[in-house]
């Protein structure tokens, strides 16, 4: 180990005499300090696997943790030990605390989807038609949930008129939630944290199992996690936390960089390690970096550093417009590539918002450049897979009504829209589950029998289902399904031609055999375990995939914790970068450190570019350079654009890329 880590690293992996925070500044080996932090617990201390848990925010992160603990200890020696995302560990706790929960076996996760076509019906029923105010109603309950806000705190905060409405469509909302045996993403931290706080001894049961905690980015966690994470070290205070408060760029989803200072409050005891040696970029790369976030107030002072050599300078590139920007970026990527002999997935084209992309995405296409679009359509967003999930969601919970309502008439069974307003009316009034209320003879006094009936053998059909998924192999269950319903000829039949429906088939098979996958890892799996972390998956992983040899294009947001030989870092303008709207409210350092972030992506070179001119929503608007450009060492910016020349033997090298690309672009294909 001693080989493997530098001083402050090494500092960080033994410390054990109390809670620990590790300031680790980007690229500076901190998931190598979790790891092998982990591997020090249970070889050296005698710290049982069992007893250890470590937490993260994408599963992406999590997996590569086990690997790495795998490699230095031997899967045999890490049984038992609890690497996870937050959610995970909060969906863990709910599962094994149903009783205490009020909820029953094969509850539901609502997703955002989910989420927000309950709360647009609540307000329908509530308001009339506000179906443009639900997004807002939606940040705003889970704005509560991250800040453990229950509905009567929430009606005692409010000022206004429209504040108690707010919080009555909340109240609403959690309460048919409950009905219909689900919870949704934030829930998954609020409840274990409401049911820790109300329930001593279940607390004291999680603390006898988790003696050592580790936190990974730490400065995204929101009030609620934060709370989690105090209530499970409880007195023991066994706790390494480990964060930047220079890279917190998600107060927008409630991240709140302030748990960094909170630690010092409610951990007298707390040690501060700085890892400040960066394993990624040039010198010249961490100076600008420095320098920028020099800016901001800081927590606890740091400044990385690098033995990596000084490296090239800084470009900036000066352009016209954002046509002009796009043919200047891909074509200095062109040549960069042709001089250097790169591969394409050695270059980055980060931008502050995703319309950005859409200029730079004819270039390459133009330009038979394979390139990946982080944040492009889920798997789990395809009309097909949502089908046969929102089955499988209703046969591990039969109360789920987003999932009954999708699929009650797909494929049709003659169930139509009238037939499902007098049920849902039906079912409010009893308040009950629609697929509850399929049951109750009452129902028939408000339908045609023939309508009554339908519902009535659908609703037994899912009964026969669910048991076959509970008594024999789950998986064998979900094919029998999809033979069951016919799906594939309903897709031939609705589709506008074969090949689509082909495809749609395609993707219902890759579903399957991904669920066959997860069950043999772990046979003891329900078919409701499945679902749950399929749909923790989506929630968390929508970009997780093999991108194979592309030039990346992605926001800011998407490139943190990612590396790349060479950075495009486009848009350095006012109103874009930094974003009007943090001009406005005020909140420039938040902007600042998504800056920093973007030039910390960069290993070897780093281009910047900003236009004279912009066109936002059809209309041409001039455009201001940066500010976040003056904060930057201007002696190692060289700045290229109109009128400034290019050298004869640079032109050549230029001409020659773009002849080896046209070659590319005109050679059949073997």
């Amino acid at each position: 180990m001693s080989n493997q880590l530098n001083p402050a690293q090494k500092a960080a992996v033994r410390y054990l005499d109390g809670p620990l925070l590790v300031l680790a500044g980007a690229g500076s080996g901190k998931t190598r300090v979790i790891t092998q932090k982990i591997a020090y617990l249970i070889s050296e201390c005698d710290v049982a696997p069992r007893h250890i848990a470590a937490v993260t925010f994408t599963n992406k992160a999590s997996r590569e943790m086990k690997q790495r603990v795998s490699q230095l200890l031997g899967k045999k020696n890490m049984k038992g030990l609890r690497v996870s995302t937050f959610h995970t560990l909060g969906l863990d706790i709910i599962r094994q605390e149903l009783n205490a929960l009020g909820l029953k076996t094969g509850f539901s996760i609502y997703d955002s989807a989910d989420s927000l076509a309950l709360i647009k019906e609540l307000m329908r029923k509530a308001f009339g038609d506000h179906g443009d105010q639900a997004d807002q109603m939606q940040w705003r309950i889970s704005g509560w949930k991250n800040a453990f806000i229950i509905p009567e705190q929430a009606t005692g905060l409010a000022e206004d008129a429209q504040g108690h409405a707010s919080a009555r469509v909340y109240e609403a909302y959690n309460h048919h939630l409950r009905t219909y045996n689900a919870v949704d993403f934030d829930d998954l931290i609020m409840l274990p944290v409401m049911l820790f706080r109300d329930h001593a001894e279940v607390l004291e049961k999680w603390q006898a199992r988790i003696h050592y905690l580790l936190v990974d980015e730490y400065q995204d966690t929101n009030a609620t996690q934060y709370e989690l994470v105090k209530q499970l070290v409880g007195i023991r205070s066994a706790l390494t936390a480990v964060g930047d408060d220079d890279q917190s760029i998600y107060s927008w989803r409630g991240a709140n960089p302030e748990n960094l200072a909170l630690l010092n409050e409610d951990f007298p005891q707390l040690k501060v390690i700085k890892l400040e040696q960066n394993y990624r970029s040039s010198g010249r790369i961490l100076k600008a970096a420095n320098a920028l976030i020099g800016n901001n107030p800081h927590i606890f002072e740091k400044r990385l550093w690098s033995d990596l050599g000084y490296g090239d300078p800084i470009r900036v590139i000066r352009c016209k417009d954002d046509e002009q920007e796009a043919e200047q970026v891909v074509h200095e990527l062109m040549h960069h590539r042709f001089r250097n002999n790169n591969k394409h997935k050695d270059y980055a084209i980060l931008y502050r918002g995703n319309h950005q992309s859409r200029q730079f995405e004819r270039l390459l296409r133009q330009h038979q450049i394979p390139y990946y679009l982080s944040g492009g359509t889920s798997f789990f967003a395809y009309t097909e897979i949502k089908d046969i999930m929102a089955y499988l969601r209703l046969l591990s919970n039969p109360d789920d009504n987003n999932a009954f309502v999708r699929i009650v008439n797909t494929p049709r069974r003659e169930i139509g829209p009238g037939t499902l307003e007098k049920l849902a009316n039906y079912s409010d009034q009893r308040e009950n589950s629609l697929f509850t209320s399929c049951f109750e003879i009452g129902l028939q006094h408000h339908m045609s029998d023939r309508a009554y009936q339908n519902l009535n053998t659908f609703a037994n059909w899912v009964i026969s289902m669910a048991h076959q998924a509970e008594n024999s192999n789950p998986i064998e269950a979900v094919k029998n399904l999809i033979n069951d319903i016919r799906y594939e000829t309903w897709l031939i039949d609705s589709c506008k031609d074969e090949i689509i429906a082909t495809r749609k088939m395609d993707n219902v098979k890759e579903l399957t055999t991904w669920l066959e996958r997860m069950h043999k890892k772990a046979p003891e799996a329900t078919l409701a375990d499945l679902v749950s972390k399929l749909i923790l998956l989506d929630i968390l992983d929508r970009d997780d995939e093999e991108k194979g040899d592309c030039v990346s294009l992605m926001t800011l947001h998407a490139a943190k914790g990612l590396e790349f030989p060479h950075v495009y870092l486009v848009g350095m303008e006012e109103e874009l970068l930094p974003h009007r709207n943090s001009i406005e409210q005020e909140t420039i350092d938040e902007e600042r450190r998504l800056a920093y972030v973007g030039i910390t992506r960069a290993q070897q070179t780093l281009t910047l570019s900003l236009t004279a001119q912009r066109k936002r929503y059809g209309d041409t608007t001039d455009c201001e350079p940066s500010r976040f450009l003056q904060e930057l060492p201007q002696e190692d910016l060289q700045w290229t654009g109109t009128g400034i020349e290019v050298n004869k033997e640079e032109q050549h090298e230029r001409g020659m890329s773009h002849l080896a690309t046209l070659r590319g672009m005109l050679t059949p294909e073997g």
